[in-house]
């Protein structure tokens, strides 16, 4: 286990591979550990990264620092001590919102992200989320299958504060204001079936936000692609990661070459 301390406070994280840095951020369910299938696949060609947000898994958990403003420092602090410079960033859920504001305050570091489950508007947001003990969402998110059991395991070690500290983050005045603002290139990736951030109406959301921004949608997924469609997202990743710097993520298609072949 590989651990930095922050004011005193444990944070934990892993890594995996060489190459350009990526760091994976997790949700609201589990820990770093359910990121396992896709450092594995991106350690062939990124230093692949993933962290436990205050409040979860191994890291520390006070709840000063369960502000999406904490979460968003967190990674702040976490790049300068790892000597991290220019990063791409795949954040799912809570993640996600913290990768998108801390991509607000840093575009120069940003290189690009994937928002997985990103919750655009606050009342979209399933109310059950801040209702439910982490082991209730977990048995109501995660599919019976291997892959999911480490963030099954993980769920309960999450502070529900931790949790309900970040739904009231969600009208945070940065994040209201990226839709219009950000230029970082942004691949929102959703899951049709999710029902907790059930995803945008894709046409309309293309009119609205930038040309560097863009949405898929992975049908037989619900709150989590990347344990239940995992093959699909990784190659997804993969394409998005090997994108000329300034090329829009509009380029980016599910190929049908191979969603045939990982269905």
């Amino acid at each position: 286990m590989s651990v930095i301390l922050l004011d005193r406070e444990i944070v934990h994280y892993e890594v995996l591979g060489r190459g350009k840095p990526l760091i994976f951020l997790h949700g609201w369910v589990g820990s770093w550990r359910y990121w396992i299938p896709c450092m594995q696949a991106s350690s062939i060609f990124c230093r692949s990264y993933a962290l436990d947000l205050w409040g979860f898994g191994d890291t520390s958990k006070n709840p000063n620092y369960y502000s999406l403003d904490e979460q968003s420092s967190l990674l702040g602090q976490f790049l300068e001590r790892m000597g991290i410079g220019r990063v791409a960033l795949v954040g799912h859920g809570l993640g996600a919102l913290v990768s998108m504001l801390f991509s607000m305050r840093n575009p120069q570091i940003v290189d690009r992200q994937m928002l997985i489950a990103y919750a655009w508007e606050a009342d979209r947001v399933n109310s059950r989320l801040g209702a439910s003990s982490p082991s209730d969402l977990a048995d109501w998110l995660l599919g019976k299958y291997p892959d999911s059991e480490p963030a099954r395991i993980d769920a309960p070690r999450a502070d529900l504060e931790a949790i309900k500290v970040s739904i009231r983050s969600l009208k945070h005045p940065e994040l209201l204001a990226a839709r219009k603002q950000l230029r970082v290139p942004s691949l929102y990736v959703y899951g049709q079936n999710d029902p907790i951030i059930p995803p945008p109406e894709v046409e309309e959301d293309l009119r609205q936000i930038p040309e560097t921004m863009h949405t898929i949608v992975f049908e037989g997924s619900g709150h989590f692609p990347m344990l239940d469609e995992c093959s699909k997202l990784n190659r997804l990743l993969a394409d998005f990661l090997s994108l000329p710097g300034g090329e829009s993520p509009r380029e980016l298609q599910l190929k049908e070459e191979w969603k045939r072949r990982v269905r």
